[in-house]
């Protein structure tokens, strides 16, 4: 299932405005925070889907009937850019396990790359509910690499939620095809297509750059 959060108005439109804009977005600091709050309302809107335990708080006053959540979570991203909306998951589902994952293109030449992973750093993930972000899904290759090298290493979760700010409509086809047929998708925007180098357009550049600064 794919749920696109601009579909409905809200408060997030706003914020996909001032990524988006070339000027606003100069302001890294403004920039981040945004994703991150982003990634804290995504991971609200998950939330309404995972499940809760029923349990009798004590008050001052007397005891109430109190919902708390059951599933086993890990909060996944892929560096370096995902890391802000990571941090806004977080903020949400604060006792969560966390894994990290980094996933680059490697080029082989100016329009084709590989996706090369180097590094991950997870709890076992057998069972347990994994959702994984990266601000950023455009061929979605990084995506899926990333959840087939946590599989291969840290077990298969029970339950997948795959969650971007802005995706294109070619790297959200790819992933639903090669990634588990009840994975839930929680995509901020959608935008229609790639360059010929694969950033979505119109998108917002470079996530990472936009976040901590080019790099060499």
């Amino acid at each position: 299932m794919v749920h696109v959060f601009t579909h409905t108005p809200s408060i997030i439109q706003q914020y996909v405005a001032e990524i988006r804009d070339k000027d606003i977005q100069k302001d890294r600091m403004r920039f981040r925070r945004n994703i991150e709050r982003m990634g804290e309302l995504a991971a609200y809107e998950i939330s309404k889907h995972l499940s809760y335990d029923s349990k009798e708080v004590e008050t001052p006053l007397g005891t109430a009937q109190c919902q708390i959540l059951k599933d086993d979570v890990v909060l996944g991203t892929i560096l370096r850019a995902g890391l802000p909306m990571h941090q806004g998951m977080l903020n949400v589902f604060d006792k969560a396990d966390n894994a990290i994952v980094s996933a680059y293109r490697k080029h082989t030449s100016e329009l084709a790359f590989e996706i090369q992973i180097e590094y991950m750093s997870a709890p076992s993930l057998e069972g347990k509910t994994l959702i994984l972000c990266d601000p950023m899904l455009a061929t979605g290759m990084s995506m899926v690499a990333a959840y087939k090298a946590l599989v291969a290493h840290y077990g298969s979760p029970a339950h997948l939620h795959v969650v971007s700010v802005i995706a294109s409509e070619q790297g959200l086809e790819y992933t639903r095809h090669h990634l588990p047929k009840d994975t839930r998708y929680w995509i901020v925007a959608l935008d229609p297509e790639m360059n010929a180098k694969s950033y979505i357009v119109p998108g917002i550049g470079d996530a990472g750059d936009l976040c901590y600064g080019e790099k060499m």
